[in-house]
């Protein structure tokens, strides 16, 4: 390895250390050259400038976020039960947030600085915001028709090259309802009918005209991986491969093995800068980006054995796995997980649906986060559980209570809190009330883990995006103006809320 990156003059000189006692008369560079050597050819053009568009890395963020926030004003929360997401349940607790950040958490003798709107949110309780990390909306929008079905480029088993921010519609409805159940943050997934179904973006749950306005600044992306049935069933119904669990696990030794070679060349290019680049290949740039560390691999995985099987994989081109998702058995190697540093989304009432989904049980998410250093996560794959993922995590936690483990609600408000963020590679910035962290915040009309409780007011940086009681904060998309019952309020309810 340190000879492939040595070159030139460089491994002359480690040529000539290593057989120095030797060989003592082995000549050196520079002025120790023999005097009737002629001058070496000049060195390359360290000048690696190419045209717009055909150095992928020159340029990693082609399609940059406008996201600036809803307007926001300073602000303190005061009187509400606080669930911080890291482990902590304060009564009677005190937000501050200052320039749409958290600026303190404390008991009721927090002080609230001079001039800040007091939230009265006594009664209530106030958690982090919501983040889904598992959602379609947008790629597969309502109306659920084909000419806005986008969300699976089911023409290859690999199509890393594809990025979900290029199929969203951000006049989806469902992003209204999301934020109506107190989502703030989401990842947007291609499909999983491919083993590589392209790259994955963190959005900003806030209304937009373009997809840019909603992109999560500086959040890295994740490459949606497949495996199991779906690859194997869509590419095997065309008589080809993958038609097999083993022939998926080909198809990523594949693609990775070129990914590596495609990485080298590269590398290869900007040390000696001889001869032509090589030619972009945005399928394997992105394969590249996984293996630098840069993209986070977000994968679809049921069956505890192919779960094992992909970290196996992961080991042997040296990535990591960041998060599997659905993860039906991963109770079954919960210590495995936790050991790997490797999150599981998962629901808690979805199985049977097809073989691999068959040993589901709402325990899983209460067993995979028991062991040390686990990270288990509530996602919803689905634009109507997004609107209810506390009540989904609340059925999780009572699984794992009557299951006999102590698990608390300061703990649990995590698995759709902290550990989503953590599960996405935003946990730095969101997830949690922490100071410092950007103000996502939810006031609850009661706890949030009893069936009754609805959001209330919904922040996103400290800006109102939500408020229940309020129709001027209720945003419906160009979608939804003039549909039948429009206008119109249902069960008590005012028009607009949700």
């Amino acid at each position: 390895m340190l000879l492939n990156r040595l070159r030139g003059p460089s491994l002359a000189v480690l040529a000539c250390a290593l057989g120095a006692l030797a060989l003592s008369a082995c000549a050196t560079t520079g002025d120790a050259a023999p005097k009737t050597e002629t001058a070496s050819a000049s060195p390359a053009s360290k000048d690696r400038t190419m045209a717009p568009g055909l150095d992928g890395w020159a340029n990693q963020d082609p399609y940059p976020s406008t996201y600036r926030g809803l307007p926001r004003e300073n602000m303190a929360l005061v009187g509400a039960t606080v669930l911080t997401g890291t482990g902590q349940k304060i009564e009677g607790g005190v937000v501050v947030v200052t320039d749409g950040r958290i600026a303190a958490v404390g008991g009721a003798n927090t002080p609230v600085p001079a001039g800040y709107k007091v939230v009265d949110a006594r009664g209530r309780y106030v958690t982090p915001g919501v983040i889904d990390i598992h959602s379609h909306l947008g790629v597969y929008p309502s109306p659920g028709v084909m000419g806005m079905s986008d969300g699976n480029e089911a023409t290859n088993p690999n199509t890393a090259q594809v990025w979900a921010e290029h199929s969203i519609w951000p006049q989806d409805p469902g992003f209204n309802t999301a934020r109506a159940g107190g989502v703030t943050t989401m990842q947007i997934l291609p499909g999983s009918a491919n083993l590589f179904g392209g790259r994955g973006v963190t959005v900003r749950n806030v209304p937009s005209v373009t997809m840019q306005g909603m992109k999560f600044p500086n959040a890295p992306y994740g490459l949606k991986m497949a495996c199991g049935e779906n690859p194997s069933r869509v590419y095997g119904s065309r008589n080809q491969s993958p038609a097999t669990g083993m022939g998926n696990v080909a198809g990523y030794r594949a693609a990775f093995i070129a990914a590596r070679e495609y990485k080298a060349k590269w590398d290869k290019w900007r040390e000696d800068g001889q001869g032509s680049p090589p030619t972009r290949n945005l399928q394997l740039e992105t394969l590249a980006g996984v293996l630098d560390g840069s993209i986070l691999i977000q994968n679809h995985c049921y069956r505890a054995d192919e779960m094992a099987v992909m970290l196996d994989v992961a080991k042997e081109f040296g990535y990591k796995i960041t998060t599997f998702h659905h993860a039906v058995e991963a109770y079954k190697i919960a210590p495995m997980l936790a050991r790997e540093g490797v999150c599981a989304a998962m629901w808690t009432g979805w199985w049977g649906f097809k073989m691999e989904a068959l040993d589901g049980i709402e325990e899983n998410a209460a067993l995979t986060d028991a062991p040390e250093g686990s990270c288990a996560v509530i996602h919803s794959d689905d634009a109507e559980l997004i609107q209810r993922l506390n009540q989904e995590a609340a059925a999780a936690l009572s699984a794992g209570r009557r299951a006999g483990l102590n698990i608390s609600e300061e703990h649990a408000i995590s698995w759709i809190t902290l550990n989503a963020a953590r599960a996405i590679g935003i946990d730095k910035e969101t997830g949690s009330l922490e100071p410092g962290k950007r103000a996502d915040v939810v006031i609850w009309s009661a706890d949030p883990f009893s069936i009754y409780a609805r959001a209330d007011q919904v922040f996103i940086d400290g800006g109102l995006a939500f408020d229940r009681s309020n129709p001027a904060y209720q945003p419906v998309s160009d979608f939804e103006l003039g549909q039948p019952g429009f206008g119109q309020s249902a069960a008590g309810v005012a028009q607009g809320a949700r």
